[in-house]
């Protein structure tokens, strides 16, 4: 399979992408002091920053950090329709170009599987302030017998087979939840480890499910040309025609999150 680049899909992912619901930023700041109004947080491999422009509308100082350019483009957009402000870095994550012991909290929104894990950890690590917190999350599709997303993956599949065999459908265990982010940050020296996950319905018109299935790694971002992601979503309208008609669809997500903390100076 072809490297996985996002910026092929920036269009789609900008427009039809959900963002994590409110309930997530609302559990941050609730339980874990993460995303209180004053706060400077780091939002890598931020794409289009959706946990960046969520912080930042309440009230947070976030530099959003990506190595593709045309999605920090798009963040700086959805941002400024928004209302809120992201400061932008075009970079990557297991090499931040920031210093150290410089931030209230680091964030890592769908996109922890793409790194150096490893390597990120310890940058990561290296740039919270001692007590700053890191937060990994991830807000999947479910994939149930007879469901929108079984039939769509199944799809996917047909059209680009080595998509079936990327880590992170294998590390999740079908159900969304990453146990092996715990030892990640565990080696890199991180405690006071929590994690939470809970279940959402997001609404989609068939449209809205085709854009973000094209903004997929397993199809546009995964690198397939453009005739083959024409045909693949002239049949995915079809099967949304023939075996879900009705509107929205209701498709299951699930949040998972896990939350740590560098200790404090000694």
């Amino acid at each position: 399979m072809s490297s996985i680049d996002f910026g092929r899909a920036a269009h789609d992912y900008a427009r039809h992408r959900a963002g994590f619901p409110p309930e997530l930023f609302r559990r941050l700041q609730a339980y874990h002091r993460v995303g209180l109004p004053g706060q400077r947080l780091l939002d890598i491999g931020t794409g289009t920053g959706t946990l960046a422009r969520g912080f930042a509308t309440r009230g947070c100082q976030v530099t959003a950090l990506d190595p593709s350019v045309p999605l920090l483009r798009a963040a700086r957009d959805l941002a400024q329709e928004a209302g809120s402000r992201l400061a932008l870095v075009q970079g990557v994550a297991e090499a931040l170009p920031l210093a150290s012991d410089s931030f209230d909290g680091i964030t890592a929104g769908q996109c922890w599987h793409w790194f150096d894990r490893a390597r990120a950890a310890e940058e990561a690590f290296r740039v919270l302030k001692p007590e700053g917190h890191l937060v990994i999350a991830h807000f999947d599709w479910l994939s149930l017998p007879g469901n929108v997303v079984e039939a769509t993956e199944t799809l996917i599949i047909r059209y680009n087979p080595p998509w079936a065999d990327l880590p992170v459908l294998k590390w999740s265990g079908g159900v969304s939840i990453y146990r092996e982010w715990i030892l990640d940050v565990t080696l890199a020296g991180f405690q006071k480890i929590e994690t939470f996950s809970f279940d959402v319905d997001v609404l989609y018109t068939h449209e809205a499910w085709r854009g973000r299935i094209r903004a997929s790694a397993g199809v546009a971002a995964g690198g397939l040309s453009a005739e083959t992601i024409a045909a693949f979503d002239r049949d995915l309208a079809r099967i949304l025609e023939q075996r879900f008609p009705h509107e929205p669809l209701h498709v299951p997500h699930r949040v998972f999150t896990l939350v740590c903390q560098k200790p404090g100076a000694s």
